[in-house]
């Protein structure tokens, strides 16, 4: 990549987009769920799926192929976004806890024009994908879809992108593949504990009272983002709006300080939840990125943008 490498270390980009609504629809939802009432698990709270289509796939402005894979206990679908031209990476992309692919699948249509693939899919119980979500679920969709990238992409180096509850799950996937060819890690607008932000959406609710008993429901401490963070042992990246009011700042700056080796912040001015790859500039610092990690395979002494010390 150009320019100084220590200048990508803690990031801030100026003329924000405007809120579009996503943010407020999506803190909506967090606090619907906060007021289901009290539930003998926690976990549903965290899954808003439905099999609306948002996009149709012929209108994405990237050829895009339908396929269907396995992970443990249920059948999968995704889209497979070919790069134009010759492929020089993989992204597999790991969407938010609402609605499905096709909700999602504005944030990254614009890499196959990067000559970078993708490969995004719906969690069991989203979309056309069977089965039901589960936080512990999630994890092993997110490992099949790195399998299914790992054998699409033919040896092509692997990034792993994750929004929101994406972002957490791949997290936790990246350590828990173990996998060499996972080149960078990104994570956007992705919250730091389990317990932490569903503390944080039941406040003010007639269900905060009853928060202690079916908090302990959700994956133990040891299993948060935050946790798993310091096993991770490929480069991050970490994208977070100032004003987001779904999964505040505060998250992001504690996973970043949580990343044991080569990593990035990039806070976004007045960004809200999740709209830092709609934007022209956070997009072309990304590709960049994404193309910088995938030349330097095997060369892991090499100075990461962003690198810290």
């Amino acid at each position: 990549m150009q320019g100084d490498a220590q200048s990508w270390q803690s990031m801030s980009l100026s003329a924000p987009r405007p809120d579009s609504g996503s943010s407020s629809r999506r803190r909506n939802l967090l606090s619907q769920a906060s007021l289901m009432g009290l539930s003998a698990c926690a976990e549903p709270f965290f899954f808003f799926p439905n099999q609306i289509t948002y996009i149709a796939r012929d209108e994405l402005g990237a050829p895009t192929e339908d396929f269907y894979f396995d992970s443990e206990g249920a059948r999968l679908h995704g889209w497979w976004m070919a790069s134009l031209g010759a492929p020089l990476a993989t992204v597999i992309h790991l969407h938010g806890n609402t609605g499905n692919v096709s909700e999602h699948a504005g944030m990254i249509t614009w890499l196959p024009r990067m000559n970078i693939n993708v490969l995004t899919f719906d969690y069991r119980g989203f979309g056309l994908s069977q089965g039901q979500p589960s936080l512990n679920g999630v994890v092993m969709d997110a490992l099949a879809a790195v399998a299914q990238a790992r054998e699409r992409g033919k040896g092509l180096p692997l990034v792993l992108l994750g929004q929101s509850l994406g972002g957490a799950t791949a997290i936790r996937a990246a350590v828990a593949a173990t996998d060499a060819s996972i080149r960078l890690l990104i994570i956007d607008s992705a919250f730091s504990s389990y317990r932490a932000i569903a503390r944080m959406t039941t406040q003010k609710t007639p269900l905060s009272p009853f928060a202690p008993l079916f908090l302990g429901t959700l994956p133990p401490a040891t299993q948060d983002p935050l946790h798993m963070m310091p096993r991770v042992s490929s480069p991050v990246i970490v994208l977070h709006g100032e004003q987001d009011r779904v999964i505040p700042i505060r998250h992001g700056e504690q996973l970043y300080a949580a990343a044991p080796g080569l990593k990035t912040f990039l806070r976004i001015p007045e960004g809200h939840h999740l709209d830092a790859l709609m934007r022209v500039d956070v997009r072309h610092l990304v590709t960049e990125a994404v193309l910088w990690h995938a030349r330097r395979r095997g060369q892991d002494t090499a100075v990461s943008p962003g690198a810290k010390g």
